[in-house]
């Protein structure tokens, strides 16, 4: 594995208009806060993949690719889940020309891979983390796990209360 690379220099690859490289490099994603859960990104130091090409006018251009997996608790039944999310983030850095031309994770030539990470993750998540895909979720009533409850399980339906008087209703 690469080493821990958290920011990156990109001058130091001395790229020309049109020039382009692949690293690899290795980065320390921070742990989530999703709904008020924590979820650990495995492992703790993910394999990244950054191209890097210089654009005209001291620009470039950046494609930051890698695979994570989250361990936290299921959304629906909070059992422990662990998917796996491909992250594919591109970013471009072009000075003096506008807003829309420019990225909050580059500084004077210097990435922030590690910001870059998290926020390309966050980004790349579901609205809900699930252990698995067909999770059915707590039982509404009893909060069993309905994964492990099987088919059979059920209540009793408890009578509305709007339609109540109708049962005292007695038909001689």
């Amino acid at each position: 594995m690469p080493p821990r690379t958290d920011t990156f220099e990109l001058s130091g690859l001395h790229l020309t208009a049109g020039e382009g490289r692949r690293l690899d490099v290795a980065v320390g994603i921070e742990p989530l806060s999703l709904g008020g859960e924590r979820y650990s990104v495995e492992p703790s130091l993910v394999p990244a993949v950054l191209d890097v090409a210089r654009t005209t006018h001291a620009g470039y251009s950046l494609r930051f690719r890698f695979t994570a997996n989250l361990t936290g608790p299921c959304m629906r039944c909070l059992g422990p889940a662990a998917p796996s999310f491909d992250v594919d983030a591109r970013e471009i850095w072009q000075p003096g020309e506008g807003e829309e031309l420019t990225s909050p994770y580059l500084q004077n030539e210097l990435v922030d891979l590690q910001s870059w990470a998290r926020d390309a993750l966050a980004l790349a998540l579901p609205t809900v983390l699930v252990c698995r895909e067909d999770c059915p979720g707590l039982c509404p009533v009893c909060g069993a796990n309905l994964g492990e409850a099987g088919p059979d399980h059920a209540h009793e339906r408890p009578m509305d209360s709007r339609w109540a008087k109708l049962s005292e209703l007695r038909f001689d």
